[in-house]
């Protein structure tokens, strides 16, 4: 599903954390927010209400996790039932995106650019990017191939 133009808020849905990005469809530009943590969905939905607030998106980015051979992971039907709740809640549209292994990435990523004690939030919060940046990274492409550019 492509979303409209504009910015874009991405998560990446965990039972304990939610991780945050935000981005803008013109700058193709992912940056890391925060991680929400919090035990109650209403508590995590109002901490989201804060951030829709405060940054306007036109959309919303979840990940979900597939299995090594294509099947579906338990946290994917979690976080396809978040997302449906992210619609209902603020009625803006949901992309959904391959997350796999965007957790450990973001470890990596962390790990190379010296960081030597890794927040789980923080983790999560760089996947939500990673995630977002993907999808963003997506829609660079099918502008290309929209415009005819033989490189994309």
């Amino acid at each position: 599903m492509s979303l409209p133009a504009g910015t874009l808020l991405a998560f990446d849905f965990g039972e304990k954390r939610v991780g945050v990005a935000v981005g803008e469809s013109a700058t193709r530009l992912a940056h890391p927010l925060e991680a929400i943590v919090a035990e109650s969905i209403d508590a995590r939905f109002d901490a989201i209400a804060r951030l829709v607030a405060e940054w306007r998106p036109v959309g919303f980015v979840v990940g979900q996790p597939r299995h090594a051979d294509g099947g579906e992971h338990e946290i994917a039907r979690l976080a396809g039932r978040f997302g449906r709740r992210l619609h209902g809640r603020f009625a803006l549209p949901v992309a959904y995106v391959d997350e796999t292994l965007t957790s450990a990435e973001a470890e990596s990523q962390l790990r190379d650019a010296g960081s030597r004690r890794r927040d789980k939030g923080e983790v999560d919060a760089l996947a939500a990017t990673l995630i977002l940046q993907g999808y963003l990274d997506l829609l660079g492409k099918d502008d290309r191939s929209a415009h005819g550019d033989a490189a994309a």
